[in-house]
């Protein structure tokens, strides 16, 4: 396992310290924050309140349905993992992530970005743009090869994968209405039934 030396956010001291000159070094000096998630979306920091039942069933569900092949494969399956964008350093928190056990680290907390599979987001409606527009430009500049968007809010609701990475850049999108099957291709190669999401 690969680990670079990060920040420890639990260094709220002041004495002696600059002000910070970058928002990685914003974040990394604000206090902890158990019911809240920090990230750095686009030049913005984004504070969110911890999941709705809703949100967090469907996190659940892209669990079970991902946790065989991960299992396979020897990878680990994290929801609410906290990544570093390998090409900004800067913080993200996406809902679920899949990658392999020694996915390249920043310090003790995060992920780097491009040493997992995929990401996945859940659509909340405090935080569409970032999920819908924002984000697939932050995780394939930060080398994601796979994003999952779950999309509630829509009507009817549908699920979107981003794949063909080049370039920074996702070549193919392709959505689904929920309750459809959903081809997730190499290295995960599953079908996803949506169906499951519409329990939630």
């Amino acid at each position: 396992m690969v680990t670079t030396s990060g920040p420890d956010r639990r260094d709220t001291g002041t004495a002696g310290r600059k002000a910070p000159v970058t928002l990685r070094e914003f974040v990394d000096r604000l206090p902890e924050t158990p019911h809240f998630r920090v990230e750095v979306v686009n030049g913005r920091v984004i504070v969110s309140p911890l999941s709705s039942p809703r949100h967090s069933w469907i996190v659940a569900l892209l669990v079970e349905a991902f946790l065989p092949a991960a299992r396979t494969r020897g990878w680990r399956v994290w929801p609410g993992l906290e990544v570093c964008a390998s090409w900004s350093g800067e913080p993200l928190v996406p809902d679920f992530a899949v990658g392999p056990r020694d996915a390249p680290r920043w310090g003790e907390r995060e992920v780097l970005s491009d040493g997992l599979v995929l990401v996945a987001e859940v659509v909340s409606a405090a935080g569409a743009r970032e999920d819908r527009e924002d984000k697939p430009h932050v995780y394939a500049r930060g080398g994601v090869p796979l994003l999952l968007v779950v999309d509630p809010e829509t009507e009817p609701g549908s699920v979107t994968l981003h794949g063909d990475l080049a370039y920074g850049r996702y070549q193919t999108v392709t959505t689904v209405e929920m309750g459809d099957k959903l081809l997730i291709p190499p290295p995960i190669d599953v079908t996803l039934d949506t169906a499951i999401l519409l329990d939630a």
